[in-house]
């Protein structure tokens, strides 16, 4: 394998381990975390707690999201070759260039150096948070490189990447409290799950179908169809909304009904609206559009909830 990195002119390094990390969109990811730890308080945690969680989960997600490519590095490089290497500047995991080690832009020391030293930074900044913090970390890192290897196994695997991104919000929890109510646990978790196959999973391999069927990877679209994935989509976001509504009603922090009112809204104009558009149009410019909407769903919670503690 060749170890030396490309280059190409026009991006900066810094914006190649950016890309590799799919930061932009990791940056989006934090909200769900910081949105769990505030519900289930009530109220704002000390500031060393809040610090230190945003530099455990900015650190987790960008290695995280970067072990993801390592492990893929041979089938994302074999889509490099059947044109998904394209700049898509409307889809959010190309904010910045799509794959960078499987297009030869970094090496692949560079890049194992990047997501080992963020790993460590979130390992460490966990276990100061909780143990609890620091296992679930390490759990997330196998089941994601898991996931990776079963590409060409099943299409289940999508179940992998929905438990996966539901640790996060769950490591918040026990960062502010070692004995949360189980049943909290459970609401977040169903929430998230649903969240991240409707919204996340399935449109992003949508979004590389054709890539995925030379592959023959066994990815939900390529497995069931425009159809059946369509079918996936709408029903995971339609549970996704249910449970985020029992979730938000059982929450310590209680939403005024104008603000619960609110958050259902965000989950129906940022999940159900571009699940039924997709339901209807089965195109891919519309699951990529799905995905973008979707990304942005924890934010605006993020949002109503601070808006909830502020006004309280």
């Amino acid at each position: 394998m060749n170890t030396s990195a490309v280059h190409h002119p026009g991006i900066s390094r810094i914006k190649l381990f950016l890309a590799l990390s799919r930061t932009p969109h990791g940056v989006l990811d934090i909200a769900a975390p910081l949105l769990a730890a505030l519900l289930w308080l009530g109220h704002m945690p000390p500031a060393h707690t809040v610090i230190t969680g945003i530099i455990a989960a900015f650190a987790g997600y960008t290695a995280v999201y970067a072990l993801n490519d390592i492990v893929d590095y041979k089938s994302d490089k074999e889509k490099m070759l059947q044109g998904g290497g394209q700049q898509e500047g409307a889809y959010l995991d190309a904010a910045f260039v799509r794959h960078p080690l499987a297009q030869g832009m970094l090496s692949m020391p560079e890049a194992v150096a990047w997501a080992g030293g963020w790993g460590l930074v979130s390992l460490i900044s966990a276990y100061r948070l909780n143990p609890v913090c620091a296992y679930i970390l390490v759990a997330g890192c196998l089941l994601e490189t898991a996931y990776c290897l079963l590409l060409r196994v099943s299409s289940f695997r999508t179940l992998i990447s929905g438990v996966v991104k539901t640790l996060g919000g769950l490591a918040a929890v026990f960062a502010v409290d070692s004995s949360p109510d189980p049943a909290f646990l459970g609401l977040l978790f169903l929430w998230l799950f649903f969240w991240e196959i409707g919204g996340q999973n399935v449109p992003a391999d949508w979004h590389d179908i054709e890539e995925d069927r030379v592959l023959a990877a066994k990815t939900i679209p390529v497995f069931y169809g425009s159809r059946g994935g369509s079918i996936i989509v709408l029903t995971t976001l339609a549970a996704s909304v249910l449970f985020s509504g029992l979730f938000l009603w059982n929450a310590p922090l209680a939403l005024p009904f104008p603000l619960f009112s609110a958050a259902l809204a965000a989950g129906f104009f940022l999940l159900l609206l571009p699940a039924l558009r997709l339901f209807k149009t089965r195109k891919r410019d519309h699951a990529s559009a799905l995905f973008n909407h979707a990304s942005y769903y924890p934010v605006s919670l993020l949002a109503i909830a601070a808006i909830a503690l502020l006004t309280a």
